[in-house]
């Protein structure tokens, strides 16, 4: 297990530095942002520019970019957004409510997720197992941004029960702080609730089929003891890595869902950053996401063998 994580671990460092270093050249192969000439930061910008190799070879530039990162933690300034600004200063002032609302959405979303799924294979082939399918596969269908506009409509305009933006600041455990994030949490609960629904069920039904189970009830047990004690614990090796990787991803956010309802964070910080070519922006929160994305795989795969020892990844009979 150690040595697959290793290997693991080296692949997506690999892979997060492909991806940085092609992001960077095609970010760089555009024209620069024009700086207003009267602003005295244009001089700091521009002297940075200098600094950075930006009349140099795309490499040149792209080794200076990782030795600023590596040796100061220097992502540079913003060109656009927060003129003048480090970068990696504005995102660790973001990425708070970023998290804060994805906690929300994941405690939400697992129990009844998972509740919702143990139903469904408890009730297999009946009317409720049916309905739950049905609308699990209608929710996994429809894009989270469709839940946010009706959130808005149906409980933000018709019934006034929430506000349609979010509440500036960061006193995040205000009652009416936590009422305002309500509308981007359940935008992003329905997908999370329907992918633990779906998965909880087909995993609880094949388990509760298998051939343990029927000797679990010929030694006495009811169907809730053999239920409980053996088929839910054999499906969380399934499950469980699902929620790991749903821990690891709270950082990521949902791009459209903030920028809907106002939410500061990391998520609408990158679409403006693509819209307001801020490259140092941007290629902060590139290698961002996708180090998130590498690491929430990994999690995923690892925990595998740590939840059930019969799976040994990597290993040779």
């Amino acid at each position: 297990m150690l040595k697959y994580t290793l290997q693991r671990i080296l692949l997506m460092l690999m892979t997060l530095l492909i991806i940085t270093c092609m992001c960077f050249v095609l970010v760089r192969m555009l024209p620069p942002v024009q700086l207003p000439a009267e602003d005295p930061h244009t001089k700091v910008i521009l002297a940075r520019r200098e600094a950075m190799g930006y009349n140099k070879p795309y490499l040149v530039q792209f080794g200076i970019f990782l030795r600023d990162i590596i040796t100061r933690w220097d992502w540079g300034v913003s060109d656009k957004l927060y003129f003048g600004q480090d970068v990696a200063a504005i995102f660790m002032d973001k990425l708070p409510a970023t998290m804060i609302v994805n906690i929300y959405s994941i405690i939400l979303s697992i129990p009844i997720g998972i509740g919702l799924g143990i139903w469904a294979a408890l009730k297999k082939n009946t009317w409720i197992d049916h309905t739950i399918s049905t609308l699990t596969m209608v929710v996994i269908s429809v894009p989270s941004f469709v839940y946010a506009f009706l959130i808005q409509y149906f409980l933000s305009y018709k019934l006034s029960v929430f506000p349609f933006l979010m509440n500036s600041g960061r006193n995040y455990l205000d009652w009416s702080m936590f009422v305002s994030m309500l509308p981007p949490v359940l935008s992003l609960s329905f997908g999370v609730i329907a992918g633990f629904t779906r998965t909880t069920r087909a995993e609880l039904t094949e388990v509760l089929t298998s051939e343990f189970m029927l000797l679990a009830r010929t030694k006495g047990l009811t169907k809730a003891q053999a239920t409980v004690r053996h088929a839910l614990k054999n499906c969380m090796v399934v499950v469980l890595p699902m929620i790991f990787g749903e821990f690891i991803g709270i950082m990521s956010g949902s791009l459209i869902i903030e920028s809907i309802f106002a939410v500061p964070g990391v998520g609408s910080l990158y679409l403006n950053s693509i819209n307001g070519r801020d490259y140092n922006m941007f290629m902060l929160l590139t290698v961002f996401y996708t180090a998130v994305g590498l690491a929430a795989g990994i999690v995923v795969d690892i925990s595998y063998g740590l939840i059930d020892p019969r799976i040994r990844m990597g290993s040779k009979k």
